[in-house]
């Protein structure tokens, strides 16, 4: 007997923004082909991401296949795929998926590779405006037929791990406190505050009686050590803990990075310092799916006073973003809650 299910393989060996981002995939997928086999294969780090999801049969994680590609093209032909989505376009995984016998190959970009394989790809030469990253990932599912697809994020968590995030709130627990956290690196792939400026941010938000203060980093910048009021619940833990431990918070104060899309995953309230240029924009890289708010600096900023360099730039001087402007828009956000 022939087997005709979809079995669907989602390559996003990636960062864990990027990898948040295409947690969309496999929900529309199983929305029109509910009886598909869909697996992702991701880096060992950011697994956890897709743990616990009901749309997702399997897990690969990339390193534990091995650095040899013939032992690679072993194990991914051992699932009989018949499609495979590279959402991170790489002659390796081209090869890969064209060695392995998957018939449907979809990827994005347009690579001489992507040609000599006849892998179908989805292209990026004009980016539209109005259009989010999670939106052009999901334009490989576009050419599997599936329409409309949502664009949320979604991280799932078991029935356990809720109990665990309660028992965090309970922890802390002192008059119904907002609940704020701070992530304070982004690894240079976004424009940021200072360090120094997000030690002055936690500083005034503890004065704050009705806020409670996390810095969320695993490994805590020395710059933002032994704040008094401030804690430090997410040193030292592992993803997973990390991810029940954001579904605690109200709300995260970060740059565009990873943690802040793990939050709108977990439909946690984010606001984020963002930079207008059209190729780090809100409109682009803005979180998916949960009450997103953004902070971004005074018209003409960028032409005057900023470096230019989305890697460089702290948001610092006239027009800019700074500690006070965070608390004014935070105090704003939750003043419009307690009305409603």
């Amino acid at each position: 007997m022939i087997n005709t299910q979809l079995r669907i393989l989602i390559l996003r060996p990636d960062r864990l923004g990027d990898v948040v981002l295409s947690t969309p995939l496999p929900r529309e997928i199983k929305k029109i082909y509910p009886g598909a086999y869909v697996a992702v294969l991701v880096r060992v780090y950011t697994k956890d991401i897709y743990t616990n999801n009901p749309f997702v049969d399997e897990i690969l994680v990339e390193e534990e296949a091995g650095q040899s590609f013939w032992r690679r093209l072993q194990w991914i032909r051992s699932f009989n795929f018949s499609h495979a989505v590279a959402l991170l376009p790489t002659e390796k995984n081209n090869w890969l998926m064209f060695f392995s016998g998957i018939k449907m190959r979809i990827g994005v970009g347009h690579k001489f590779y992507q040609f000599l394989s006849n892998t179908k790809s989805t292209y990026r030469r004009k980016y539209i405006p109005l259009r989010n990253e999670a939106d052009y990932c999901l334009d490989t599912l576009r050419k599997m037929g599936i329409e409309n697809p949502g664009t949320a994020v979604a991280i799932y968590l078991s029935d356990e791990e809720k109990v665990k995030a309660l028992e965090i709130r309970k922890s802390f627990f002192a008059g119904g406190k907002i609940f704020v956290g701070i992530h304070t690196t982004s690894g240079k792939s976004a424009p940021n505050l200072s360090l120094s400026e997000y030690r002055k941010l936690a500083q005034l938000l503890v004065l704050q009686k009705n806020i409670q203060v996390f810095i969320t980093e695993k490994e805590i910048p020395a710059e933002l050590k032994n704040i008094e009021g401030v804690s430090y619940y997410f040193e030292n833990l592992s993803l997973r803990d990390s991810i029940v431990a954001f579904s605690a918070l109200d709300i995260l104060i970060s740059s565009s990075t990873g943690p802040m899309h793990i939050a709108a995953a977990l439909k946690v309230k984010t606001l984020s310092v963002f930079c207008p240029l059209p190729a780090c924009e809100p409109k682009l890289w803005g979180p998916q799916g949960n009450e997103a708010h953004f902070i971004m600096p005074e018209e003409n900023y960028c032409g005057k006073v900023c470096s230019g360099d989305p890697r460089t730039c702290t948001f610092e001087g006239v027009g800019g973003i700074n500690a006070e402007k965070i608390i004014a828009q935070l105090l704003k956000i939750f003043s419009s809650d307690a009305q409603n």
